[in-house]
């Protein structure tokens, strides 16, 4: 007899825990060895427990799920995470994926194709939801970005120190145009639209600390 593949349901929601559990309760095919609801209590599971697949959320208090999947890529490598999200941005996706995740799926996926992914999950095969993988088509097929110049990098560190334009302007003794209009080519260097996705990006990117 196939043994059953083993889940861990990771999220901060127990109603969405729950849900979880009776998705799967329904056939010998899967087995719920347990839950967590934050990313370090995830890790230390998974790490007793050593599920095959963990269906991973991100937004969660303490320690996220990317960086859960960072930890257990490193303690528990043979270990498949299936990112189960509401979220499918940029700085949802690729972090979550560049960390290790098996797959990325979102949370309004129908029963069946969650069930399909986990399956896949487990056989180790990469699963993306349709709306993730036009994501990342489009990434590829952007423009390769610019190399920022030393002026932007600097206009970028103090406006991730939180800095606004009038005190970019005034540190680097230039205008508020100007830091206007770096800004404007610092977003397009980078492939985003505002300056918090420009400092997500930097810090993703180690161009700042």
């Amino acid at each position: 007899m196939t043994q059953p593949i083993r889940l861990l349901i990771v999220d901060d929601h127990p109603i969405v825990r729950d849900g979880l559990r009776g998705a799967f309760a329904g056939t010998a095919e899967f087995e719920v060895v347990g839950d967590a609801d934050d990313g370090a209590t995830a890790v230390e599971r998974a790490v007793e427990l050593r599920p095959d697949v963990v269906l991973m959320d991100l937004r969660m208090p303490a320690v996220d799920g990317t960086e859960a999947i960072r930890r257990l890529r490193q303690q528990a490598p043979e270990v498949r995470v299936l990112v189960l999200t509401t979220f499918d941005t940029d700085q949802d996706v690729l972090p979550a994926i560049e960390a290790g995740a098996t797959g990325y799926l979102l949370k309004d996926a129908a029963v069946e194709d969650l069930l399909r992914a986990v399956r896949s999950a487990a056989r180790g095969e990469s699963v993306l939801a349709p709306a993730v993988a036009a994501r990342l088509m489009g990434r590829i097929r952007r423009p390769v970005s610019g190399t920022l110049s030393q002026r932007e990098l600097q206009v970028l560190k103090l406006i991730a120190d939180g800095a606004g334009n009038r005190e970019a302007a005034a540190g680097l003794l230039i205008s508020e145009a100007s830091v206007k209009t770096h800004l404007l080519r610092i977003y397009e260097k980078l492939g985003v639209r505002d300056r918090a996705a420009a400092v997500a990006e930097a810090f993703r990117r180690g161009l700042v600390s």
